[in-house]
C-alpha cells in the first residue's frame, strides 16, 4: 500500500559537513534519489546552519519553487545576526511562500521576536534547542498561538534526559510538537506517542545529513493504527503549515499575471 510520505526536515546542503557531495544542488539530488527510493512524496526544505542566512534562503526558495507541489520550505533566521529585522526577513520569505521559521541552538536561541514573525504570518517554528527544553516551554507559554517543532525529542546528541523533559512538555502543552529525525533511543519515540498522541510527531529524516529510508523505518516498525501513522507521515505537517500554505496559495493566484519585484533583507 503506497502512503503519503511528507518528509517535514530536510536540509539544502551540508554548510560544510564533510558528509556527501559539497556542492548544495548535488547534495541535494543524492537524497531525492534516495527519497524516491524510499517512496517519500515530498519534503519540507530550508537552508543548511550557515549563521548567514539571505543567500541560502533565496536559493531554497528557487529550488521549492521549481515544483511548490512537492516541496515546501521554511526560513532559516539567526535571532542573533538578525535581531530587529527578524519580521522584515520572515515576511520577505514569506512573499516567496515560506511556510515555516527554522532556529538552530548553534547560532542562538529562538526569542520573542521569532516568535511574533511567526504568529504574525501563522507559521510554525522548527526550533533545535541543543536540549534546552527549558526555552522551548518559556517561549512555547508565552506564545502560545504558534506552534513549535522541536526536531530530534530536543537533542541531536542523545541526551535521553532532555529528550524526555520534551515528552513531557509535549503532553503539557499544545502548542509544541517534534519530530522524529536522529532519534536513536526508540522506546522514547514509543513512549512520546503514547503519552503524547500522535498528531504531536513528525517524521522526519534531518537530510541530508541522515538517509531517509532508515529514519522512515522507524514509523512503521512503531506499528501504528493508520490513522495515527499517516498523522505522523503526512497530516501532521500539512496540518501545521496549513494556514501559510492556504495563504501562499493565495498570493501566487493574485500575482500570476501580474510581475512582482521582491525585496530580500
Amino acid at each position: 500500500m503506497q502512503h503519503l510520505v511528507i518528509d517535514s526536515h530536510v536540509h539544502v546542503g551540508t554548510a560544510g559537513v564533510p558528509l556527501g557531495p559539497a556542492d548544495p544542488e548535488t547534495s541535494f539530488a543524492q537524497w531525492q534519489a534516495r527519497a524516491a527510493a524510499a517512496g517519500i512524496s515530498g519534503a519540507v526544505l530550508m537552508a543548511a546552519p550557515v549563521r548567514t542566512y539571505a543567500a541560502a534562503n533565496r536559493a531554497v526558495a528557487e529550488l521549492a519553487g521549481r515544483d511548490p507541489g512537492k516541496w515546501l520550505w521554511y526560513v532559516f533566521v539567526n535571532p542573533a545576526r538578525d535581531r530587529g529585522r527578524v519580521g522584515a526577513v520572515v515576511a520577505a520569505a514569506v512573499g516567496h511562500h515560506a511556510c515555516g521559521i527554522k532556529v538552530h541552538w548553534s547560532d542562538a536561541m529562538a526569542t520573542d521576536e521569532v516568535a511574533d514573525a511567526a504568529e504574525r504570518h501563522r507559521l510554525p517554528v522548527l526550533f533545535d534547542p541543543g536540549g534546552d527544553v527549558q526555552r522551548v516551554a518559556y517561549l512555547a507559554g508565552r506564545h502560545p498561538n504558534v506552534p513549535w517543532i522541536v526536531p530530534h525529542l530536543s537533542s541531536f546528541a542523545d541526551d535521553w534526559r532532555a529528550q524526555k523533559r520534551l515528552i513531557g512538555l509535549l503532553v503539557r502543552l499544545p502548542n509544541v510538537f517534534t519530530d522524529t529525525s536522529g532519534v536513536r533511543y526508540f522506546d522514547l519515540l514509543e513512549e512520546a506517542v503514547a503519552r503524547a498522541g500522535a498528531h504531536k510527531v513528525l517524521y522526519g529524516s534531518d537530510g541530508p545529513y541522515l538517509h531517509p529510508a532508515p529514519e522512515l523505518a522507524k514509523i512503521f516498525a512503531l506499528g501504528l493504527m493508520p490513522e495515527d501513522r499517516d498523522l505522523v507521515l503526512a497530516g501532521n505537517i500539512l496540518r501545521l503549515t496549513g494556514p501559510a500554505r492556504k495563504a501562499a496559495g493565495a498570493r501566487r493566484n493574485v500575482t500570476t499575471h501580474s510581475r512582482r519585484t521582491e525585496t530580500w533583507p
